[in-house]
């Protein structure tokens, strides 16, 4: 693919001006969001951010760059050109989120909080904490993110199932499931994570009824926040059928400050933050994608499925 000018913009559009210097074959722009204007896109034939600006249209473009993982930004109630190719970037996210998860399974089994509290009330209790390898864990994502966190728990010895939309085995899990009988796993969870991206299918999936299959785990969505129904969710917490969750994304972000979620003893809100995108991480991944574009390959690392989101 031949790419000659490329819009760049978004938060990190400045510490990318350095594309410039390593990529001298091209024409590029650097510019705020607030600056890209419509004609913009009748210049470039390749656009590099996180989302779409308001003022986005295909116009010239032939390649779309996101600068994190997830492109529900770019295909989310939006019909996508077909000779556009849609690449992202994949670099440590993974290894970021599964250190994110398990920092609070290890906080959990330890007892963190309550040590806390009785630290403050000058209280010693001694009690016995759980093993990670007693921990029965379902991922939903058996994709780069989901494998790595599996990967990541399983050298820890813990017990990891995989739900994904074809059910296609992955050795990193210990069983994987379509979504469809993900039922068959819940009830023994301990602990369920998220890392789906947003689909027509993944929109509102964790709702009433697969809350109801739980009995007691705990929750953790790093995958997009749409995918849960937040109402569902603290009912769900009420009844006892989710322990705690442990939320890092939003269907609306920032989350409002009139949301229920942030006052709820048994939620941990963090801002979106279990895998930022670092700018090296970025540029490497785009240099990638510009490499294999150079060199004629068929098929460009990163590139995604629109037809399936990801």
């Amino acid at each position: 693919m031949d790419i000659k000018k490329i819009l760049v913009t978004g938060r990190m559009f400045k510490e990318l001006e350095k594309l410039a210097l390593l990529d001298t074959k091209r024409e590029y722009l650097f510019l705020p969001e607030a600056e890209v204007r419509p004609n913009h896109f009748e210049w470039a034939d390749g656009y590099v951010a996180f989302k779409p600006t308001e003022s986005f249209h295909f116009g010239k473009l032939r390649w779309v760059h996101a600068l994190g993982a997830g492109v529900d930004a770019f295909l989310h109630n939006r019909e996508w050109k077909e000779d556009v190719l849609l690449t992202r970037t994949v670099g440590s996210l993974g290894l970021k989120i599964g250190q994110y998860c398990l920092s609070y399974m290890l906080a959990d089994v330890q007892h963190h909080k309550k040590f806390q509290q009785n630290q403050t009330e000058r209280h010693w209790q001694p009690s016995q904490q759980l093993l990670l390898q007693q921990l029965s864990i379902v991922v939903f994502g058996t994709g780069t993110i989901g494998s790595e966190i599996a990967k990541m728990l399983k050298s820890f010895g813990v017990t990891v199932y995989g739900i994904s939309s074809s059910g296609a085995s992955n050795p990193h899990f210990d069983k994987v499931v379509p979504i469809n009988e993900a039922n068959s796993l819940l009830a023994e969870a301990d602990w369920v994570i998220n890392t789906l991206p947003l689909t027509p299918t993944t929109d509102k999936l964790f709702g009433k009824h697969l809350f109801a299959c739980l009995q007691g785990a705990s929750f953790i969505n790093v995958g997009r926040g749409a995918s849960v129904d937040e109402t569902a969710l603290l009912e769900a917490i009420d009844r006892g059928q989710v322990r705690r969750a442990i939320l890092d994304v939003f269907r609306e972000e920032p989350l409002p400050a009139e949301s229920p979620l942030w006052s709820h003893p048994n939620v941990t809100i963090t801002p979106h933050i279990s895998a930022v995108t670092g700018v090296d991480e970025a540029m490497d991944g785009l240099l990638a994608v510009l490499e294999d574009m150079d060199s004629g390959q068929e098929r460009i690392r990163h590139s995604v499925d629109v037809s399936r989101g990801y």
